[in-house]
């Protein structure tokens, strides 16, 4: 599993994703804010708060994540 290394907060609920080998990829992620788990993310200075997670999770905080194997796949495709 390749991990990100870096993540950044765009505007328009977008983030910047650098992965370890080299790849990086923006993914937009307007249609999922505010529904569900997700509904935190549209205060925008909780949505800025995006990092790393332990375990090489994309997060906000532990119930609110993003699998970053799929964020690659989206990347890459």
């Amino acid at each position: 599993m390749i991990r990100p290394v870096n993540i950044t907060a765009l505007p328009g609920y977008k983030i910047r994703v650098d992965y370890a080998d080299g790849v990086t990829g923006i993914v937009d992620l307007s249609d999922s804010v505010g529904r569900g788990v997700f509904a935190p993310l549209q205060n925008e200075a909780f949505f800025k708060t995006v990092h790393v997670g332990d375990h090489g999770q994309i997060a906000w905080t532990d119930e609110i994540e993003i699998c970053p194997d799929a964020v690659y796949q989206t990347v890459t495709a």
